[in-house]
């Protein structure tokens, strides 16, 4: 299956429709309706799609006038996607269907500083193992009309990989990633797709998790908001009207490096006083309240800055102790916003079971397909 012929507008307008319909599926003339295409137009996307195995028959549904009209679902085990995240010191791998529901998912220490090569090959070995478990759904013969004798069902589409930052997402080549230097300049994602043979995209963490969020409807009516991400290290990312804000230099939302206090603990940046540096120190000393307290002070900024919606709190540190977290930076917004004669932000801990970054990972590959949250 070739991604870019899939990634038409139109394409994107009738694959998301047929994906949020579900198992009970959608006719064409709705399909025509709802998207302004012509039935003729939707006739050749929806043939496309079901001969690529993308799409299936749901039935028949009652028609006011003439033959029952029929009704098409999307085949979500038809293609897959593979979520990686190297986090610092742990490697999440998932297996994401075309709905984004994961289907198989692998967790295992990493040495993020133990040099490319071995991080690369662990990487490899992860997807390789999740594109068999893809292959092992898949069913029936492969699809018609496809180069090099057809696409298996169930194959992986791609790879998308979410690792700290910085880097440059358009490249996909790493900066001085904080704390591992040595990873200044690698071309991460040239090197995997030729190791994979695969489609991979690559951007932070932070990004990555925030589309997951944005994509899964976790921000419910929010067009605007602010993901904190608070494990072995400090990240944000942010969704400003609906997509995914990374800057020109894929430099947006570096939250855990703004300094709050100018005579602070030195932090692996470089800088002295910053949020993750406090915000580490406090949770090494068992002051989780404090920690919390810090990060509301930093989320405050961030808040006042961008005039986000929501708040949106993860990671594991935020997992061990999401009430105190909650609570926390919370209270600091509500301060704020009482001095400033306004709304407090509302702040939740956006729950993942510990596997969002991987998720959104996986979202830099569905996303685009279906025209949502700009992949």
């Amino acid at each position: 299956m070739q991604l870019g012929a899939l990634r038409s507008h139109n394409t994107a307008l009738v694959l998301d429709l047929l994906r949020t319909a579900g198992p009970e599926g959608i006719s064409r003339l709705e399909l025509a309706e709802r998207t302004g295409l012509t039935p003729q137009a939707v006739s050749k996307i929806t043939a496309r799609l079901r001969e690529e195995g993308l799409a299936a028959e749901a039935g028949h549904r009652a028609s006011t006038g003439g033959k029952p009209r029929t009704v098409l679902r999307l085949v979500p085990e038809a293609g897959h996607a593979v979520g990686v995240h190297l986090d610092r010191d742990e490697l999440t791998a998932v297996l994401c269907d075309l709905t984004g529901a994961v289907v198989a998912q692998r967790r295992a220490p990493l040495d993020l500083g133990a040099g490319a090569e071995t991080v690369v090959e662990r990487a490899v070995r992860e997807v390789r193992e999740m594109g068999e478990a893809a292959e092992a759904r898949g069913v029936g013969e492969p699809a018609a009309g496809v180069a090099g004798g057809g696409r298996r069902p169930g194959a992986v589409l791609g790879v998308g990989v979410a690792l700290p930052g910085p880097l440059d997402h358009r490249r996909g080549v790493l900066h001085r990633v904080t704390g591992f230097p040595e990873w200044n300049g690698f071309p991460l994602r040239d090197v995997l797709a030729r190791r994979l043979s695969l489609p991979v995209v690559v951007d932070k963490d932070t990004n990555a998790a925030a589309l997951g969020l944005a994509v899964g409807g976790a921000a419910g009516a929010f067009a605007s908001f602010a993901y904190l991400h608070f494990g072995a290290g400090l990240g944000g990312g942010l969704v400003i009207g609906g997509a995914v804000h990374r800057g020109t230099r894929t430099g947006a939302g570096e939250f855990g490096h703004q300094v709050v206090q100018l005579d602070g603990p030195p932090c692996e940046c470089g800088n002295r006083g910053c949020v993750e540096a406090l915000c580490l120190a406090a949770v090494a000393r068992g002051e989780t309240a404090e920690a919390a307290r810090v990060l509301g002070t930093a989320a405050g900024n961030l808040v006042a800055l961008l005039d986000v919606d929501l708040v949106l709190l993860g990671g594991r540190t935020v997992a061990a102790a999401p009430d105190t977290f909650v609570r926390g930076v919370a209270a600091v917004l509500d301060e704020r916003a009482r001095r400033a004669g306004g709304d407090a932000v509302p702040v939740r801990v956006a729950s993942s079971e510990g596997r969002g970054v991987a998720e959104g990972a996986a979202q830099l590959l569905l996303a685009p397909l279906f025209g949502r949250a700009e992949g």
